[in-house]
């Protein structure tokens, strides 16, 4: 079994104050594949005060060295790609193709972007031509707690580690303690890369004890968490006695509204991109609303598609999605399933229990409900598994209220030929996002959410300003 058991601090890597071991769970065959500490108190205190002791030096450093470091990361980063990718696979369950491709990847194509981002940057710049000794400044936000998620662990370390570092901030990881195997290996390829002493930290731990210590610590200035919109909430109380700055990325209910005028490709897609990751993605289409004159159509090729999704182990090559991450998300999509079945969806595809022939791991069949209607269990809660549900409207009106009807705000879809129509719809939809006809969002452009699903805006020129304090500074002396 792997033994992981080390904090990196202050650039080394050192035994936790007082061991307390967690088991990492494989979640294709349900047994330990490595262990962990979980750290305390002392763990949470020594790293932020490296990180504060550090903060002068770095913060003050010339914004292309900070960039040269960046750029070495992505070297080395590229070069650990196997170890991340077989890293990703055990901790939380994709398949390896995907951890190679999707999930590995989605660290390059941040950090590449963040890279183009800061070589634009104006750190400092002229507040107008009205005032023209007046500048202001953008400056880093102090020593910031970062918390990320097991769903996309390079995904989320990568869009906090990258435009901190770049901002001229220090900082502590605390990656998720059911995945934290490829933040491990992320501090390797950082200490590499020679990121300077006590500029990042990284700290196992859970959310009640790290999480919690780093939330309310005096030192700490920023806490920029990914995760579940319940433990957002429990963040932002824990953080205010500090008054620091709390940047949130939290749950989603996305909703693809599906017109009659749509492609002939849009269910498909829209189902594809549900179960993609084993639909454990905050972004996930899951509510699928289908105008009425292509609904019988639209849940026949669901159907389809559902039933041709194969699902196998992480550790197994090729296009089939895997297990969810644990026991505690497996039992929580058996039970959201079965309220969708006790309230009145019609079952589709899938349902309750593992895929045939399966006994052990994780596995979730790919599962659709039709006929689902506004207010039901499995309309409302994120079930953060492969699980879709379809509902039908009549009118552009209707549809935009059935998606706007949800407590989250992070992605929308929007399937159409109509270009004026789409334009229309996308304003209209309560969300951070609205991406249409399966075209992906820009390099660079931000990631985030309104409402419950947080409002935190991570990638580009937006990420990096999420690290940064503003300063207003007048009597600049212009140069002539």
């Amino acid at each position: 079994m792997i033994d992981k058991r080390k904090f990196y601090i202050d650039g080394a890597w050192v035994e936790p104050a007082q061991p307390r071991d967690l088991e990492v769970i494989d979640p294709s065959t349900e047994e330990p594949c490595a262990v962990i500490s979980l750290g305390g108190q002392a763990d949470t205190d020594r790293a932020v005060a490296a990180a504060k002791a550090a903060f002068e030096g770095w913060a003050f450093s010339d914004p292309a060295e900070r960039i040269a470091l960046v750029e070495r990361i992505l070297k080395v980063y590229e070069a650990r790609k196997e170890d991340m990718a077989r890293a990703i696979s055990m901790e939380m369950g994709a398949p390896i193709d995907l951890a190679r491709t999707q999930q590995f990847e989605s660290g390059t194509w941040h950090i590449g972007n963040f890279l183009k981002a800061a070589k634009e940057f104006q750190w400092i710049r002229p507040l107008g031509s009205h005032a023209p000794d007046t500048m202001i400044a953008m400056e880093p936000v102090g020593v910031v707690g970062l918390i990320t998620p097991w769903n996309w662990p390079m995904n989320q370390i990568s869009l906090k580690t990258i435009p901190a570092l770049l901002a001229g901030c220090t900082m502590i990881l605390k990656p998720s303690e059911i995945a934290p195997l490829s933040g491990l290996v992320w501090a390797e390829v950082l200490e590499e890369a020679g990121v300077p002493k006590g500029v990042f930290n990284l700290v196992n731990g859970d959310g009640l004890g790290v999480g919690t210590q780093m939330s309310t610590h005096p030192d700490v200035d920023m806490i920029s968490f990914t995760g579940s919109t319940r433990a957002g909430i429990a963040i932002t109380k824990a953080a205010a006695d500090t008054l620091k700055r709390v940047c949130l990325e939290l749950g989603g209910k996305g909703a693809n509204l599906i017109f009659a005028d749509a492609d002939d490709k849009a269910v498909k897609r829209g189902v594809l991109h549900c179960f993609n990751n084993t639909g454990q993605s905050c972004n996930a289409p899951t509510r699928m609303l289908v105008q009425r004159p292509v609904y019988d159509q639209a849940v026949e090729i669901a159907r389809e598609v559902a039933e041709a999704t194969k699902v196998g182990p992480s550790a197994e090559e090729g296009r089939h999605i895997g297990p969810v991450v644990s026991e505690a998300q497996y039992n929580k999509i058996q039970s959201l399933i079965e309220a969708g079945i006790a309230e009145g969806a019609r079952l589709v595809a899938g349902g309750p229990g593992r895929p045939e022939g399966v006994n052990r791991g994780y596995f979730v069949r790919p599962t659709v409900f039709a006929d689902v209607r506004p207010g039901m269990t499995i309309e409302r809660e994120e079930i953060f598994g492969p699980v879709l549900s379809i509902l039908p409207f009549d009118t552009e009106e209707e549809a935009i209220a059935i998606a706007n009807d949800t407590v989250y705000g992070l992605t929308n879809y929007v399937q159409s030929q109509d270009g004026a129509k789409r334009n229309r719809v996308a304003r209209r939809l309560r969300s951070g996002m609205v991406e249409m006809n399966g075209k992906s969002r820009g390099a660079g452009a931000p990631f985030g959410g309104v409402k419950a699903s947080g409002r935190a805006r991570e990638g580009g020129h937006w990420g990096i300003e999420e690290f940064c304090d503003i300063k207003a500074i007048s009597g600049w002396e212009v140069e002539a």
